[in-house]
């Protein structure tokens, strides 16, 4: 695959996370001023165990996170040019948004349960 296609598909999925993100925010920040917003762990447990919700917002996450990856990856192929440097702060980041992917994952999980 040429260079020129796998800039044209991270620039399509960079587009494609940002307006994902963007219609998530619209709908929560709607849904909280029609319906309130929760304020206390039970409210706010409620609202999480929508399957709706949860899948939702499991899918924000997973639009940030590749978003961010984009992101940050393209300013470090950009800005750091020595290979064991890049690799190694490309590692860092993929292991900090892995991380928090997880760490995502699995508050939704125990919120849904």
């Amino acid at each position: 695959m040429s260079r020129k296609l796998s800039g044209l598909r991270a620039w399509y999925v960079q587009r494609l996370s940002a307006a994902y993100i963007t219609f998530y925010v619209l709908i929560a920040v709607i849904s909280m001023l029609f319906n309130g917003t929760p304020t206390t762990y039970k409210s706010w447990a409620t609202v999480w165990s929508s399957p709706l919700v949860s899948t939702m917002t499991l899918l924000f996450f997973t639009a940030l996170l590749i978003h961010a990856w984009i992101g940050i990856r393209d300013v470090i192929l950009d800005y750091v040019h020595p290979f064991g440097a890049r690799l190694v702060v490309l590692s860092l980041f993929a292991v900090m948004l892995i991380t928090s992917g997880l760490w995502v994952a699995r508050v939704l999980f125990n919120a849904i349960n």
